[in-house]
């Protein structure tokens, strides 16, 4: 049998508990909140984190303040986030970094469960670019001729563990045909050396390809994805094409360090809900190539678990090593 003081005790913890939860929400935020974007200025998670963090101030009446902690790929931003106070005043925006940082490196400061997500954001599609020289238009004749010419064919992406590079490498692992990586240091210096002839095949994502297809220096294959983009209308989704696992976004979600009371997430995916349902907001994010897309911090976490799972399979299946990148 319980003790009657040990219940009168609990009782008093779990009454404290709700008041002090809802004083939080009630004086939420009391003060400006950094928002943490672990890319250089003009990457699309900083431009994703600052036109949604702007809304966001002038619904809550606080300044959101931008701070660009780039370096390492993304870890250290997400190494700070995760070892900040769990107030609500730390927020990060990030991309599948927060799922790939982990399963790449050993020594990194933090882990995926040291995040709580908020919300999930906007995805940009990804686009299979072939140089004009290469004689393949659909993606079963590419996939042909690489079979008839393993090893000749290669793909250059914006560095080993990229999602660029992760993508070809599940192409590579479903249908059993051997491509060689060219790692750069960037995808747009892939995209140029894709144009220069110096690879065959890049995948880049739709918004920064666009220049290039119109003017003729790219020829696109297929779209990762489930839709069709709107931009590029007569390009199919690799599904269309007959390889419907051959599909990878790039998405981009809010996150807080675990442990933030779950009425500030609350207020938080609220405040994002809104800041989501306005017109212009959302026009200036499509014209950027972005598609807004809310998700809740349930469905947030249940993808980036999924993620991850996928992106090991991957990494295992590519012979890529923790720390050899």
């Amino acid at each position: 049998m319980y003790n009657r003081k040990w219940i009168a005790a609990a009782a008093v913890s779990f009454s404290m508990a709700t008041v002090c939860g809802a004083g939080v929400a009630q004086t939420y935020p009391s003060k400006p909140i950094r928002l943490v974007l672990p890319f250089p200025p003009g990457a699309p998670s900083d431009m994703v984190g600052r036109t949604i963090g702007q809304k966001m101030s002038e619904q809550m009446g606080q300044n959101f303040i931008p701070d660009n902690r780039a370096g390492a790929g993304g870890t250290v931003g997400l190494t700070m986030v995760a070892k900040s106070p769990p107030d609500g005043y730390t927020i990060l925006v990030t991309s599948p970094t927060i799922a790939l940082g982990p399963l790449l490196y050993s020594n990194l400061a933090f882990d995926s469960k040291d995040f709580a997500p908020i919300a999930r954001l906007a995805s940009i599609e990804n686009v299979m670019l072939l140089h004009p020289s290469v004689p393949a238009k659909t993606l079963k004749e590419f996939i042909a001729l690489a079979r008839a010419n393993p090893g000749k064919l290669n793909y250059g992406s914006g560095g080993a563990g990229t999602t660029n590079h992760l993508a070809n490498e599940l192409l590579k692992s479903l249908e059993k045909i051997n491509l060689v990586h060219v790692p750069y240091k960037g995808a747009t210096v892939a995209t140029t050396a894709l144009m220069g002839g110096e690879v065959d095949e890049v995948i880049l994502g739709v918004a920064p390809a666009l220049p290039f297809i119109k003017g003729g220096r790219v020829k696109p294959l297929v779209v990762l994805s489930e839709k069709r983009v709107a931009t590029l209308p007569n390009v199919p989704t690799s599904k269309e094409a007959g390889f419907p696992n051959f599909q990878m976004s790039i998405w981009y979600g809010m996150f807080v360090p675990a442990g933030t009371p779950r009425e500030v997430i609350s207020r938080l995916h609220r405040e994002v809900a809104k800041a989501l349902d306005d017109p212009t907001l959302r026009q200036h994010m499509s014209n950027a190539g972005m598609d807004p897309w809310l998700g809740t911090p349930d469905e947030m976490g249940s993808l980036l678990r999924n993620e991850i799972s996928r992106y090991a399979k991957i990494i295992q299946s590519a012979g890529i090593r923790k720390d050899a990148l």
